[in-house]
Order: structure tokens, then C-alpha cells, then sequence
């Protein structure tokens, strides 16, 4: 099997390709270090050539709605076309949970995604991912003021990058499966926990303030907005432990 990961050289990417590579197969790593550009559809031709699966790990350069929706929407384009002209028999690509009911910021540019990969005519496959622990730990530091910090009132359910990677390859050497898998964190948290755990961490001080109008990846969410459904694929990394690790 011969596998394309595009977002190769990315910290899922680097993940992914060496999980593929666990499972024996023939992965090729794409990014613009070899002359790949996504966003104009240079060198994807070539890079496609003979691919059974492509593995989509690209990501938006904004998490602002207006710049990472063109980003996919143009990327993805391009991306779906080589593979369709390359014979591709498998895409998978990687979005976000909440990206089928949040319809603003980053989970609208990623619903956008999706609806491309599920109108194509390859076989195709999506991985819905729970916040990843670097990105709820970017978000709680984002949300500092002069009085605290402040963070949306919302159940999280931590994911560790490791245990997508796994996931992602794991659904790449399968079959397609048209239709949506996910990966969350073993734990259901606060995000106000978490906010006030990564700031002992960090050695801040500071109340930590639950302010329903402060936005998470560009969206005020409702709290239960980003928790997966009951089927969903469970990691083994705690957020505690993936801050110890750090």
C-alpha cells in the first residue's frame, strides 16, 4: 500500500507518518519541503502519482473563519482533483469535533472541508479530533485580562497528538468508511479546571474567570459543544500527563 501524507512535516503529520510506517506500509511524505504547495496545486500531481491513499493533516494558517475557510476550500480543492486524477482509492482527512454543529470560526472552515471530501467521487474517510492538549492549552492562556483569565464555560475532552496519529493511520490501511470517526481524551474536564491546573504549571497567578462570551478557536460555544458522541475512538493521554511530559 502506498500512502500519501500530506501536512507531513507537521507535529500531527510527523505523528502519522511514522504510525503508518508501524503498520508496514509505503508511506510518502508531502509538505512544501518538496516543493508542494497545496494552496496553488504545485508539484501535487507528481507527488500523487501511484498513491492508493492520500492522508489530508493540512491546516489553515489562521484560525480566523474568513482565512481558514479559503484555505481549505482552495486547498482541499486542489487536493481532491490530483487524487481523482491519480486513481486514489482512499482519502482521509482530519477535522474537528463540533465541525457538524458549530457554525462560525475555525469549526465552520472545517465543515467546509468536510463537505468537499464528502462530495467527491473517491472513497473517503474523516477523523473528527477533540481539542488537542497544546491547542486547549493555547486557547487558556489566550483568554488572560487585566482581572484573570477568562475561558468559556465548556466540557473538553483532551486529546493528545500521539493518540490521533494512531487513529489516523489506524483508519488509512482500513477500508474506506464514508463517514465520520472520532477520536477524543480519556477524561471529560472543565476547561476552568484545566485553565487552573496549566497556570500552576506555569507557575501564574490569577483567578480563573468562566465568561460565556469568550471565544474558543473563533466561537462562542455552548458547554457541551465540542464533547464526541458515545462511539468515539478513547486516547490514553491525560492532559496531566501530557503536561508533565512537556
Amino acid at each position: 500500500m502506498r500512502v500519501v501524507v500530506v501536512g507531513a512535516t507537521g507535529l500531527i503529520g510527523s505523528r502519522t507518518v511514522a504510525r503508518l510506517r508501524d503498520h508496514g506500509v509505503e508511506v510518502v511524505p508531502v509538505s512544501r519541503r518538496q516543493g508542494v504547495d497545496v494552496s496553488t496545486g504545485q508539484g501535487l500531481d507528481q507527488a500523487l502519482r501511484a498513491a492508493e491513499v492520500v492522508v489530508d493533516l493540512t491546516d489553515a494558517p489562521s484560525r480566523k473563519q474568513e482565512t481558514s475557510t479559503a484555505f481549505f476550500t482552495t486547498a482541499t480543492g486542489n487536493l481532491l482533483k490530483a487524487a481523482a486524477a491519480a486513481g486514489v482509492e482512499h482519502y482521509v482527512a482530519l477535522s474537528v469535533v463540533g465541525a457538524d454543529r458549530i457554525g462560525s470560526g475555525y469549526f465552520r472552515a472545517k465543515a467546509a472541508q468536510e463537505d468537499l471530501v464528502r462530495h467527491t467521487t473517491i472513497p473517503y474517510s474523516v477523523v473528527r479530533a477533540t481539542p488537542f492538549h497544546k491547542s486547549v492549552a493555547a486557547a487558556a492562556t489566550a483568554g488572560t485580562r487585566t482581572d484573570g483569565v477568562h475561558v468559556p464555560p465548556l466540557l473538553l475532552r483532551p486529546v493528545s497528538m500521539d493518540d490521533v496519529a494512531t487513529a489516523v493511520a489506524h483508519v488509512a490501511v482500513g477500508l474506506p468508511r464514508f463517514e465520520v470517526t472520532e477520536v477524543a481524551g480519556p477524561e471529560e474536564l472543565r476547561f476552568e479546571d484545566v485553565t487552573a491546573e496549566l497556570l500552576t504549571f506555569l507557575g501564574r497567578r490569577g483567578p480563573v474567570i468562566a465568561d460565556a462570551q469568550a471565544p474558543f478557536f473563533g466561537a462562542v460555544l455552548q458547554e457541551r459543544a465540542l464533547l464526541p458522541g458515545p462511539d468515539a475512538h478513547v486516547g490514553h493521554q491525560t492532559f496531566s500527563q501530557w503536561l508533565k511530559n512537556r
